[in-house]
């Protein structure tokens, strides 16, 4: 497998610049966003995340890839395609990056401000959230409480 649209090196503070909004996905919101589901494509923020994808401003932490096919092999979800193929096709997809698990990323997960839920997942996801100060585009009820602490800035699909 090929993965061209790796981040190599990632800088914190890359999202959020004046000019357009970056965003990262939560692991439901990348594989929701690339279905078409309802839930994303009718949340008020659609656009912005479409105008986002047109600058590259869309990223995905790479513990999205390991959680997808953790629920799959689980069949938690099922996919037309073999997982492997489909997460190849699906981190094609226009705008989008995989940011890589870096070491800064990892201990931060570790050490999140307040108090959140164990989940390593989740931890990682918002770390990465955190390391590139963009906000979290996501569903996940825990995520979004602990957003409201001020650890994070997330959007609520």
């Amino acid at each position: 497998m090929s993965w061209k649209k790796t981040i190599l090196s990632v800088q914190p503070g890359r999202c959020g610049t004046p000019k357009s909004e970056y965003y990262i996905l939560d692991t439901h919101a990348w594989v929701w966003l690339l279905k078409g589901d309802n839930r994303i494509k009718k949340a008020a923020f659609f656009k912005n995340v479409i105008k986002a994808s047109r600058v590259s401003g869309l990223y995905l932490s790479a513990i999205s890839v390991w959680e997808l096919a953790m629920l799959e092999s689980k069949r938690r979800i099922v996919f037309s395609a073999e997982i492997g193929a489909w997460i190849e096709q699906a981190l094609q997809a226009p705008g989008l990056s995989l940011v890589p698990l870096l070491p800064a990323i990892s201990i931060d997960s570790t050490r999140l401000p307040g108090t959140f839920h164990g989940d390593p997942a989740d931890r990682i996801i918002v770390a990465t959230a955190r390391h590139l100060q963009c906000p979290l585009i996501t569903a996940d009820k825990e995520i979004c409480n602990y957003a409201s602490q001020g650890a994070v800035r997330a959007v609520r699909i």
